[in-house]
C-alpha cells in the first residue's frame, strides 16, 4: 500500500522535509517512489512549503493515502 508522508532531512535543529509517495513498510528516511514536494517549518523568508498539486492529485487518484499531516497541508494548498 503506498501513502504520502513526510521523510525528515536537513541537519539538527534544522529540519526539512520532503513530501514523498512511498510504501507503508519503507522507512520514513528511506527510498520514495516519488517526491512531491518540501516544506521548511523554520523558513524565515522565501518559501515555507511548495506542492506539486498535478502530481498530489494523480497518486490521491491511485489510492495513495496520505499522513494527517500531509492531509492537513492539503487542505490548506486547497488540494483535497
Amino acid at each position: 500500500m503506498l501513502s504520502i508522508r513526510l521523510a525528515r532531512h536537513g541537519a539538527k535543529k534544522r529540519p526539512f522535509y520532503h513530501i514523498v509517495v512511498s510504501e507503508n513498510d519503507q522507512i520514513p528516511t528511506g527510498q520514495a517512489v516519488e517526491v512531491l514536494g518540501f516544506v521548511n517549518p523554520i523558513a524565515a523568508s522565501g518559501e515555507a512549503v511548495r506542492i506539486d498539486a498535478e502530481k498530489a492529485k494523480g497518486w490521491l487518484a491511485k489510492g495513495a493515502r496520505p499522513s494527517k499531516t500531509v492531509l492537513d497541508l492539503f487542505k490548506k494548498n486547497q488540494i483535497v
